[in-house]
């Protein structure tokens, strides 16, 4: 008699051993447990040890950290028909763990499909230049349409960013020819505009010159000084027009003189 009592006392302590261990519950911080009993809402208890009615309640984990989802790259097609491929990366976390588990089967699986489908949504009403060049635009505006969209359940989505979008090969090579086009059209901007500058420069310089002669005469010699350097040059300077005047009328009034003195 004593072996069979003895192991229906072992029985009976490893059960209630068990029960009492199924009854603590250790919540940890990030974590909030919501409990059912008998099937229905009971509560949401943590973090730390927490006790259940055995058999009664379940007691689920919620995690409150704040996650994230990979949206892989998809093709979509913007307003002005062009195909891309986007993927993005969303932000959230559960602030209310009773509507997470409650109101929705998978929470995270419910916000990944609305992520997913809002961003086409967006992006099939915007251009191709906005979405490469106004992308902040973009996120906001799915991060608060998804947002909106997930408070019932119990989840916040907290920021949601395109990480890359890809082109197709052709509307490569037409936006990098805009972009040689652009390039070749700024410079000749700037050559006109330095061109533009020098001759007004040079007008300026003329006016100057004109009103005072000697200084073209010190333009002449500043000219011979700086061609002057290559000694294997050949100069032909001009000489004034005056120089020649006056020495013809100092020839003239010599041969004068000669001419009465032989009388």
């Amino acid at each position: 008699m004593t072996g069979p009592i003895i192991a229906v006392l072992c029985v009976l302590v490893f059960g209630a051993a068990a029960l009492i261990g199924s009854a603590i519950r250790i919540v940890q911080e990030w974590e909030r447990g919501v409990v059912f009993r008998l099937g229905r809402l009971a509560g949401t208890k943590g973090p730390g040890v927490q006790f259940i009615v055995p058999i009664i309640d379940r007691l689920q984990k919620v995690s409150l950290q704040r996650d994230v989802i990979d949206v892989p790259p998809q093709d979509m097609i913007t307003s002005d028909n062009v195909t891309v491929s986007v993927n993005a990366v969303a932000f959230y976390r559960v602030f209310d763990p009773a509507k997470a588990v409650v109101d929705v089967r998978d929470f995270r699986q419910q916000t990944f499909q609305l992520v997913q489908t809002t961003l086409r949504s967006v992006i099939g009403q915007s251009e191709l230049d906005q979405l490469l060049k106004d992308r902040d635009s973009i996120n906001h505006q799915v991060q608060h349409l998804v947002d909106v969209a997930t408070e019932p359940f119990g989840v916040k989505v907290g920021t949601i960013e395109v990480k890359d979008v890809g082109l197709p090969q052709s509307m490569q090579r037409a936006m990098a020819k805009e972009a040689e086009a652009e390039r070749e059209r700024r410079a000749k901007i700037i050559h006109a505009t330095g061109e533009f500058q020098a001759a007004q420069q040079l007008r300026d310089a003329a006016d100057t010159i004109s009103g005072e002669p000697a200084a073209l005469q010190l333009r002449y010699l500043q000219t011979l000084t700086e061609i002057a350097v290559e000694k294997n040059s050949t100069i032909i300077f001009p000489v004034p027009i005056d120089i020649f005047t006056a020495l013809q009328n100092v020839l003239t009034s010599v041969d004068g003189r000669s001419a009465r003195g032989s009388e």
